[in-house]
């Protein structure tokens, strides 16, 4: 998911004992699947908890923009540049909704956006790596876009309705994103010697990365109970680490590609693939900065920013103008 280590303000799951009557009948509504809007009352907890996963996640869309952004004068073919020009504006698209859904929660744009630039917020460790060749445009489509697709299709059931309303066009804009990826790795497969190594290098380099943006396994995570008791978060990271890896191997072995992991195989006892933990060291280096591309990528999102304030001052100033009008018309 684009959403990693999302902190829960509450430790433990509260007791119904301990809960005020206002906590039990949202806690029972929450059980009963109805959803929660922006003007119904919510535990304080409850909607931190969601501003720091909506914000993340937005972050996480804008930011991940880079990394492909940068191939767009260099594709291969116009049809190419073309599609990853249009995938680009979809994520910058998919930051937007995702930013409005935060807005209802009475945090602002401006807010996030500083959180973030002040090291508050994060985004997904996965756009910490860089890209260094055209296949890694077919990587990060295929596993990158893959994995965040097997988080998010839940999420269009989580329990605040802006944010589920959000997920249900940003998944269906993901799913072209992931065949678009396949599809580069499959002519670069079975393409040249060359370009097939590529392609084997590209899925070795963001192989682990991928496996790491479900985030760390519920036995070290201390926020995922509250989380899913609210239905914030549907299923738990191991499950779906779990389907992703089920789900993608099979896909490599028709592209004719290895994944890197010599554990991987398949237990039939279990259902399922077995398959080696990435490196949870590396993982908690890159969310601490310390990734090959963290510096780089937040000083292209404060760069931005920064270029960009004299559209958000005018902006401003035409919407004040126009409300003074209004008034006076009035």
């Amino acid at each position: 998911m684009y959403a990693q280590m999302v902190k829960s303000t509450g430790k433990k799951v509260k007791p119904q004992a301990d809960m005020s009557p206002e906590e039990r009948r949202f806690q029972e509504r929450i059980d009963q699947g109805e959803r929660i809007e922006p003007k119904d009352w919510m535990p304080e907890s409850y909607r931190k908890t969601l501003i720091r996963q909506i914000g993340q996640h937005a972050h996480s869309e804008i930011v991940g923009q880079l990394p492909e952004g940068n191939w767009i004068t260099r594709a291969p073919t116009l049809e190419r540049k073309a599609i990853l020009l249009a995938k680009v504006q979809d994520e910058a698209g998919h930051g937007l909704y995702l930013y409005c859904a935060a807005e209802t929660l009475g945090i602002s744009r401006d807010e996030l956006t500083e959180n973030l630039l002040s090291g508050k917020m994060k985004y997904s460790s996965i756009f910490n790596y860089p890209t260094l060749t055209w296949a890694d445009m077919g990587a990060i489509g295929w596993l990158v876009d893959g994995a965040a697709i097997m988080n998010q299709v839940p999420l269009q059931r989580t329990s605040y309705g802006p944010y589920a309303r959000a997920m249900v066009r940003i998944c269906k804009e993901e799913s072209f994103h992931q065949r678009q990826g396949y599809d580069i790795m499959m002519k670069m497969a079975q393409g040249t010697a060359a370009q097939k190594r590529m392609a084997q290098d590209a899925l070795n380099r963001f192989w682990f990365p991928s496996l790491m943006m479900f985030g760390p396994s519920d036995k070290e995570s201390v926020h995922s109970e509250q989380s899913m008791a609210w239905k914030i978060k549907i299923n738990s990271n191991d499950e779906l680490r779990q389907k992703f890896v089920d789900q993608t191997a099979p896909q490599a072995d028709l592209l004719g590609l290895d994944i890197p992991d010599t554990a991987l195989s398949w237990n039939e006892k279990r259902g399922h693939y077995d398959f080696s933990q990435p490196n949870w060291d590396e993982f908690f280096d890159v969310l601490k900065g310390n990734g090959p591309c963290n510096t780089e990528r937040l000083e292209a999102r404060r760069k931005a920013w920064d270029d960009g304030a004299w559209v958000r001052e005018a902006m401003l100033a035409h919407a004040r103008k126009k409300a003074t009008g209004n008034i006076a018309a009035e």
